[in-house]
């Protein structure tokens, strides 16, 4: 199994040991940094945090965006956390400024508000009921992070925080506000190669 983490900005590397870690566990597999279309040749894809307007023009220079969205159309499992989530979202707002033009791949059925809980300053730890994903209570850290505000069509809800949906699904799509690769925990990770097992 080869998954691809898309490596410009933000906490690649600890992804990256994150999935290693769960392969030590349940199964072979390499990881590889995605920067360009040619990388592209992966059975799944990780989006990380960072900033996501950077992120997607970055991609989008590259000529990675267009190549990545037709991947996750055509069905590859992809896991975006903070913002991979915004990324990976139809509907995008900054908390901020209100609706902002950024490149993005544009194809959950989800709304992401930007920067929900502040700037950099209100980042926070907070503690998950995993049980949708068969986890226990685990501590994440949100950082800068976004809210989902609402889901429809097939995404649905698998964790919230106080009423605030952070972490969702749809089909072979997972989107996380918070970062797992940051908490020692691989628990989502190991969610996410079961479901690129399927």
């Amino acid at each position: 199994m080869r998954i691809g983490v898309v490596a410009y900005q933000g906490s690649f590397e600890e992804h990256a040991l994150a999935v290693k870690r769960v392969f030590e566990k349940i199964g072979k597999g390499e990881v590889i940094p995605v920067k360009r279309p040619k990388d592209l040749d992966v059975d799944a894809l990780i989006i990380p945090g960072g900033e996501s307007t950077t992120i997607g023009q970055v991609a989008q220079r590259m000529g990675l965006l267009e190549p990545l969205r037709e991947k996750v159309i055509q069905g590859i499992p992809v896991l975006g956390t903070c913002a991979g989530a915004i990324m990976l979202s139809k509907d995008v707002i900054d908390a901020k400024v209100g609706k902002k033009s950024q490149p993005l791949i544009g194809v959950m059925d989800s709304a992401v508000v930007r920067n929900y809980y502040g700037r950099q300053r209100e980042s926070f730890e907070a503690t998950l009921d995993l049980s949708e994903i068969e986890g226990g209570k685990e501590r994440f850290v949100f950082i800068r992070a976004p809210a989902i505000t609402k889901v429809w069509g097939k995404a649905k809800p698998l964790a919230s925080l106080n009423e605030v949906i952070v972490m969702a699904e749809e089909n072979q799509i997972l989107a996380t506000t918070f970062h797992p690769e940051l908490s020692g925990s691989t628990t989502i990770h190991e969610y996410f190669v079961r479901m690129v097992k399927k």
